[in-house]
């Protein structure tokens, strides 16, 4: 798939995961698609704790994303807070509440994908996660 802004698919995935942690939102995952669907080379997936949470969480992801010229395609369920989807094209952000998160199962509906790890920021402390 084409790059995101300067950035590679990946590297952009990478970024919305880390201002997914930023915010402390539970169970970070990043799956890599290519190879098992055309939708998207990316998913990220990530819980908050509450409606709240999980507005706070896909709303820093999208702030994160905008100050390095990413922004996303098309957005849904960020006002109500149970399930937030930010479309960027060559990945999606998924920011679940647990219940909605342990329901769709997405880890498992895409089981064939690799689950990528996410690296800690470069400007993270050393030691930090």
């Amino acid at each position: 798939m084409a790059k995101t802004s300067q950035l590679s698919s990946a590297e952009a995935a990478q970024r919305a995961a880390q201002a997914a942690l930023d915010l402390k939102a539970n169970d970070v995952v990043i799956l890599d698609l290519k190879g098992v669907t055309d939708m998207a080379d990316f998913f990220v997936i990530a819980s908050g704790t509450s409606d709240t949470h999980v507005r706070a969480v896909a709303q820093n992801v999208e702030e994160e994303l905008r100050k390095i010229g990413v922004a996303p395609r098309h957005e849904e369920g960020v006002a109500q807070g149970r399930w937030a989807l930010l479309d960027y094209f060559d990945f999606v952000v998924h920011v679940f509440h647990p219940s909605l998160r342990q329901f769709y199962q997405l880890e498992r509906l895409w089981s064939d994908a690799e689950v990528v790890r996410v690296h800690p920021r470069e400007d993270a402390p050393a030691g930090a996660k």
